[in-house]
Protein backbone atom coordinates (compact mmCIF):
# COMPACT_ATOMS: atom_id res chain seq x y z
CA UNK A 1 0.00 0.00 0.00
CA UNK A 2 1.38 2.91 -1.26
CA UNK A 3 2.52 6.02 1.52
CA UNK A 4 0.01 8.74 1.86
CA UNK A 5 2.03 12.17 0.85
CA UNK A 6 2.36 15.59 2.89
CA UNK A 7 3.46 18.44 1.02
CA UNK A 8 5.20 20.84 3.45
CA UNK A 9 4.96 24.41 1.85
CA UNK A 10 7.76 26.97 3.07
CA UNK A 11 7.28 30.72 2.19
CA UNK A 12 10.94 32.48 2.16
CA UNK A 13 11.78 35.99 1.67
CA UNK A 14 15.32 36.26 2.86
CA UNK A 15 15.79 33.31 5.20
CA UNK A 16 18.90 32.21 3.80
CA UNK A 17 20.61 32.76 7.13
CA UNK A 18 17.32 30.80 8.97
CA UNK A 19 16.83 27.96 6.26
CA UNK A 20 20.03 25.60 7.58
CA UNK A 21 18.80 25.24 10.79
CA UNK A 22 15.14 24.43 8.74
CA UNK A 23 16.23 21.65 6.96
CA UNK A 24 18.01 20.24 10.32
CA UNK A 25 14.50 20.04 11.82
CA UNK A 26 12.59 19.15 8.74
CA UNK A 27 14.94 16.28 8.16
CA UNK A 28 13.99 15.07 11.67
CA UNK A 29 10.60 15.39 11.43
CA UNK A 30 10.75 13.52 8.21
CA UNK A 31 12.89 11.00 9.53
CA UNK A 32 10.13 10.23 12.83
CA UNK A 33 7.27 9.69 10.79
CA UNK A 34 8.06 6.92 7.93
CA UNK A 35 5.03 5.52 7.76
CA UNK A 36 4.38 9.17 5.58
CA UNK A 37 5.82 10.17 2.09
CA UNK A 38 7.28 13.91 2.08
CA UNK A 39 7.75 16.99 -0.39
CA UNK A 40 9.44 19.96 0.76
CA UNK A 41 7.82 23.10 -1.78
CA UNK A 42 10.13 26.43 -0.51
CA UNK A 43 8.70 29.16 -1.78
CA UNK A 44 11.22 31.98 -2.87
CA UNK A 45 9.49 35.30 -2.93
CA UNK A 46 11.74 37.26 -4.96
CA UNK A 47 14.44 36.83 -2.04
CA UNK A 48 17.29 39.71 -2.75
CA UNK A 49 19.55 37.29 -0.71
CA UNK A 50 20.79 34.16 -1.22
CA UNK A 51 17.64 32.10 -0.76
CA UNK A 52 17.40 30.68 -3.64
CA UNK A 53 20.66 30.07 -3.88
CA UNK A 54 20.23 27.81 -0.60
CA UNK A 55 17.16 26.09 -1.57
CA UNK A 56 18.80 25.31 -5.42
CA UNK A 57 21.40 23.44 -3.75
CA UNK A 58 19.09 21.46 -1.63
CA UNK A 59 17.02 20.34 -4.25
CA UNK A 60 20.18 18.95 -6.53
CA UNK A 61 20.51 17.06 -3.59
CA UNK A 62 17.08 15.90 -2.38
CA UNK A 63 14.44 14.34 -4.39
CA UNK A 64 12.00 15.68 -2.06
CA UNK A 65 13.04 18.98 -2.14
CA UNK A 66 10.84 20.88 -4.89
CA UNK A 67 10.65 24.73 -5.27
CA UNK A 68 9.26 27.48 -7.07
CA UNK A 69 11.13 30.67 -7.61
CA UNK A 70 9.24 34.08 -8.41
CA UNK A 71 9.92 36.78 -10.65
CA UNK A 72 9.44 39.31 -8.20
CA UNK A 73 8.85 39.78 -4.20
CA UNK A 74 4.73 39.01 -5.10
CA UNK A 75 4.43 39.15 -0.98
CA UNK A 76 3.81 35.92 1.43
CA UNK A 77 -0.11 35.32 0.48
CA UNK A 78 1.19 34.99 -3.37
CA UNK A 79 3.67 32.45 -1.49
CA UNK A 80 1.37 30.25 0.04
CA UNK A 81 -0.78 29.79 -2.53
CA UNK A 82 1.87 28.75 -5.17
CA UNK A 83 2.46 26.72 -2.70
CA UNK A 84 -0.72 25.03 -2.10
CA UNK A 85 -1.42 25.17 -5.68
CA UNK A 86 1.97 22.69 -6.26
CA UNK A 87 1.57 20.62 -3.75
CA UNK A 88 0.52 17.20 -4.42
CA UNK A 89 0.07 15.76 -1.21
CA UNK A 90 -2.73 13.91 0.35
CA UNK A 91 -2.56 16.60 3.18
CA UNK A 92 -0.46 20.13 2.93
CA UNK A 93 1.33 21.98 5.95
CA UNK A 94 1.97 25.62 5.81
CA UNK A 95 4.95 26.38 7.94
CA UNK A 96 7.54 29.18 8.09
CA UNK A 97 11.33 28.77 7.88
CA UNK A 98 12.33 31.09 10.57
CA UNK A 99 11.22 27.85 12.95
CA UNK A 100 8.52 30.18 14.75
CA UNK A 101 6.49 27.59 13.76
CA UNK A 102 8.06 24.18 15.37
CA UNK A 103 8.34 21.78 12.95
CA UNK A 104 8.51 19.00 15.70
CA UNK A 105 4.26 20.04 15.96
CA UNK A 106 4.11 17.99 13.21
CA UNK A 107 3.38 14.32 14.06
CA UNK A 108 1.15 15.50 16.83
CA UNK A 109 -0.77 17.64 14.01
CA UNK A 110 -1.15 14.61 12.18
CA UNK A 111 -2.08 12.20 14.80
CA UNK A 112 -4.81 15.02 15.71
CA UNK A 113 -6.34 15.32 12.13
CA UNK A 114 -6.99 11.10 12.29
CA UNK A 115 -8.17 10.94 16.05
CA UNK A 116 -10.64 13.85 15.48
CA UNK A 117 -11.52 13.11 11.92
CA UNK A 118 -11.12 16.68 10.74
CA UNK A 119 -9.79 18.65 7.99
CA UNK A 120 -7.89 21.05 9.34
CA UNK A 121 -5.58 21.34 12.04
CA UNK A 122 -4.29 24.76 13.25
CA UNK A 123 -2.20 26.88 15.33
CA UNK A 124 -2.10 29.39 17.70
CA UNK A 125 0.01 31.59 20.06
CA UNK A 126 -1.37 31.06 23.37
CA UNK A 127 0.78 34.00 24.37
CA UNK A 128 3.02 37.50 23.09
CA UNK A 129 5.65 37.07 24.44
CA UNK A 130 8.54 39.07 23.33
CA UNK A 131 7.01 40.98 21.37
CA UNK A 132 6.35 44.79 21.49
CA UNK A 133 3.62 45.70 23.75
CA UNK A 134 2.16 48.37 21.11
CA UNK A 135 2.00 45.72 18.64
CA UNK A 136 0.20 43.45 20.93
CA UNK A 137 -2.42 45.99 21.68
CA UNK A 138 -3.48 46.37 18.41
CA UNK A 139 -3.21 42.72 17.11
CA UNK A 140 -5.63 42.55 20.32
CA UNK A 141 -7.85 45.74 19.04
CA UNK A 142 -7.90 44.27 15.72
CA UNK A 143 -8.99 40.82 16.46
CA UNK A 144 -12.31 41.71 18.66
CA UNK A 145 -13.11 44.60 15.70
CA UNK A 146 -13.20 42.00 13.13
CA UNK A 147 -15.12 38.88 15.27
CA UNK A 148 -17.82 41.85 15.72
CA UNK A 149 -18.21 43.03 12.35
CA UNK A 150 -17.47 39.84 10.49
CA UNK A 151 -19.34 36.93 9.70
CA UNK A 152 -16.08 34.81 9.70
CA UNK A 153 -14.65 33.73 13.00
CA UNK A 154 -11.62 34.67 13.34
CA UNK A 155 -9.18 33.08 16.53
CA UNK A 156 -6.64 35.87 18.18
CA UNK A 157 -3.07 34.97 17.53
CA UNK A 158 -4.08 32.37 14.77
CA UNK A 159 -0.72 31.45 12.77
CA UNK A 160 -0.49 30.43 9.22
CA UNK A 161 1.08 26.83 10.38
CA UNK A 162 -1.72 24.88 9.20
CA UNK A 163 -2.24 21.11 8.25
CA UNK A 164 -5.06 20.86 6.25
CA UNK A 165 -6.38 17.24 4.15
CA UNK A 166 -6.38 17.31 0.12
CA UNK A 167 -9.95 18.12 0.06
CA UNK A 168 -9.75 21.58 2.25
CA UNK A 169 -7.05 22.58 -0.18
CA UNK A 170 -9.50 21.73 -3.12
CA UNK A 171 -11.53 24.10 -1.55
CA UNK A 172 -8.77 26.89 -0.80
CA UNK A 173 -7.42 27.12 -4.52
CA UNK A 174 -11.19 27.36 -5.36
CA UNK A 175 -11.30 30.57 -3.89
CA UNK A 176 -9.67 32.73 -6.61
CA UNK A 177 -9.58 36.18 -5.48
CA UNK A 178 -7.16 38.36 -5.70
CA UNK A 179 -6.91 40.30 -2.60
CA UNK A 180 -6.01 37.33 -0.42
CA UNK A 181 -6.08 36.96 3.37
CA UNK A 182 -5.59 33.18 4.01
CA UNK A 183 -6.73 33.54 7.69
CA UNK A 184 -10.12 34.57 6.37
CA UNK A 185 -10.06 32.09 3.82
CA UNK A 186 -9.52 29.25 5.83
CA UNK A 187 -11.91 30.16 7.62
CA UNK A 188 -15.16 31.03 5.13
CA UNK A 189 -14.39 27.79 3.56
CA UNK A 190 -15.55 25.56 6.93
CA UNK A 191 -14.56 22.32 7.55
CA UNK A 192 -14.41 20.61 10.81
CA UNK A 193 -10.58 22.31 12.77
CA UNK A 194 -9.16 21.47 15.86
CA UNK A 195 -6.20 23.79 17.18
CA UNK A 196 -2.99 23.48 19.11
CA UNK A 197 -1.37 25.99 21.13
CA UNK A 198 1.93 27.13 21.76
CA UNK A 199 4.32 30.17 23.44
CA UNK A 200 5.10 32.38 20.72
CA UNK A 201 9.00 31.30 19.86
CA UNK A 202 11.36 33.82 18.02
CA UNK A 203 13.27 33.56 15.09
CA UNK A 204 16.00 31.21 14.67
CA UNK A 205 17.87 33.85 12.11
CA UNK A 206 17.23 36.76 10.39
CA UNK A 207 14.72 39.87 10.85
CA UNK A 208 10.98 39.78 10.59
CA UNK A 209 9.60 41.16 7.50
CA UNK A 210 6.28 42.35 9.00
CA UNK A 211 6.62 46.16 10.12
CA UNK A 212 4.34 47.65 12.47
CA UNK A 213 2.66 49.34 9.06
CA UNK A 214 2.44 46.15 6.95
CA UNK A 215 0.58 44.29 9.72
CA UNK A 216 -1.95 47.93 9.95
CA UNK A 217 -2.19 47.80 6.22
CA UNK A 218 -2.98 43.63 6.04
CA UNK A 219 -5.24 44.20 8.68
CA UNK A 220 -6.95 46.87 6.78
CA UNK A 221 -7.33 44.03 3.58
CA UNK A 222 -8.79 41.52 6.06
CA UNK A 223 -11.50 43.82 7.15
CA UNK A 224 -12.44 44.98 3.15
CA UNK A 225 -12.29 41.55 2.65
CA UNK A 226 -14.55 39.75 5.11
CA UNK A 227 -16.77 42.61 6.12
CA UNK A 228 -18.96 45.23 4.40
CA UNK A 229 -19.91 46.81 7.94
CA UNK A 230 -17.97 49.92 7.42
CA UNK A 231 -19.65 50.27 4.11
CA UNK A 232 -22.67 51.31 6.28
CA UNK A 233 -20.69 53.94 8.32
CA UNK A 234 -21.74 56.80 6.04
CA UNK A 235 -25.34 55.79 5.84
CA UNK A 236 -25.52 55.71 9.84
CA UNK A 237 -23.26 58.80 10.10
CA UNK A 238 -25.82 60.43 7.38
CA UNK A 239 -28.66 59.00 9.19
CA UNK A 240 -27.56 60.46 12.66
CA UNK A 241 -26.09 64.11 11.62
CA UNK A 242 -29.25 64.37 9.55
CA UNK A 243 -31.29 64.17 12.93
CA UNK A 244 -28.94 66.16 14.40
CA UNK A 245 -29.14 69.59 12.28
CA UNK A 246 -32.92 69.06 12.51
CA UNK A 247 -32.80 68.89 16.41
CA UNK A 248 -30.49 72.20 16.14
CA UNK A 249 -32.41 73.84 14.02
CA UNK A 250 -35.39 73.41 16.38
CA UNK A 251 -33.48 74.25 19.45
CA UNK A 252 -32.48 77.97 17.33
CA UNK A 253 -36.62 78.49 16.05
CA UNK A 254 -37.38 77.95 19.97
CA UNK A 255 -34.97 79.71 21.47
CA UNK A 256 -35.45 82.91 19.03
CA UNK A 257 -39.21 82.94 19.83
CA UNK A 258 -38.55 82.83 23.61
CA UNK A 259 -35.94 84.80 23.58
CA UNK A 260 -36.35 87.34 20.72
CA UNK A 261 -33.44 89.45 21.74
CA UNK A 262 -31.20 86.39 22.02
CA UNK A 263 -28.71 86.39 18.90
CA UNK A 264 -26.84 83.02 17.77
CA UNK A 265 -23.32 83.52 18.26
CA UNK A 266 -20.34 80.99 18.23
CA UNK A 267 -17.99 81.20 15.14
CA UNK A 268 -15.61 78.78 16.50
CA UNK A 269 -18.19 75.81 17.55
CA UNK A 270 -19.54 76.43 13.70
CA UNK A 271 -16.19 75.96 12.78
CA UNK A 272 -15.41 72.99 14.80
CA UNK A 273 -19.16 71.35 13.38
CA UNK A 274 -17.56 72.12 9.74
CA UNK A 275 -14.21 70.24 10.50
CA UNK A 276 -16.00 67.29 12.24
CA UNK A 277 -18.39 66.90 8.98
CA UNK A 278 -16.06 67.62 6.66
CA UNK A 279 -13.63 64.99 8.51
CA UNK A 280 -16.62 62.26 8.50
CA UNK A 281 -17.20 62.25 5.08
CA UNK A 282 -13.25 62.65 3.66
CA UNK A 283 -13.96 59.03 6.25
CA UNK A 284 -16.53 58.26 4.33
CA UNK A 285 -14.88 58.61 0.85
CA UNK A 286 -12.13 57.06 1.87
CA UNK A 287 -13.94 53.92 3.24
CA UNK A 288 -15.78 53.33 -0.32
CA UNK A 289 -12.71 54.18 -2.21
CA UNK A 290 -10.79 51.24 -0.47
CA UNK A 291 -13.66 48.94 -1.35
CA UNK A 292 -13.59 50.28 -4.63
CA UNK A 293 -9.74 49.91 -5.31
CA UNK A 294 -9.74 46.24 -4.44
CA UNK A 295 -12.68 45.70 -7.12
CA UNK A 296 -10.80 47.55 -9.74
CA UNK A 297 -7.77 45.19 -8.97
CA UNK A 298 -9.97 42.09 -8.87
CA UNK A 299 -11.35 43.29 -12.33
CA UNK A 300 -7.65 43.51 -13.26
CA UNK A 301 -7.56 39.98 -13.52
CA UNK A 302 -3.53 39.61 -12.75
CA UNK A 303 -2.00 36.52 -12.01
CA UNK A 304 -1.32 36.68 -8.04
CA UNK A 305 2.55 35.67 -8.96
CA UNK A 306 4.98 35.25 -11.85
CA UNK A 307 6.95 31.90 -11.84
CA UNK A 308 10.63 32.52 -13.11
CA UNK A 309 11.93 29.27 -12.10
CA UNK A 310 10.88 25.69 -10.28
CA UNK A 311 12.84 22.31 -9.40
CA UNK A 312 12.38 21.08 -13.15
CA UNK A 313 15.22 23.59 -14.61
CA UNK A 314 17.53 22.00 -12.82
CA UNK A 315 16.43 18.68 -14.16
CA UNK A 316 16.95 20.74 -17.69
CA UNK A 317 20.25 22.17 -17.23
Amino acid sequence: MAKKLISVIVPCYNEASALPYFFEEIDKVIASMPEYAFEAIYVDDGSADSTLEVVRERASKDPQTRYVSFSRNFGKESAMLAGLKSAKGDYAVIMDADLQDPPSLLPEMMKLLNEKKCDSVATRRGNRKGEPPIRSLFARCFYGIINKISNVKFVSGARDYRLMSRRMVDAVLSMCEYNRFSKGIFAWVGFKTEWISYPNIKRVAGKTKWSFWGLFKYSIDCIVAFSTVPLSVSSYAGIGLFLLSILGSLAIIIRKIVVPESSVTGWASLICVILFVGGLQLLCIGILGQYLSKTYMETKRRPDFIVAETENDLKND
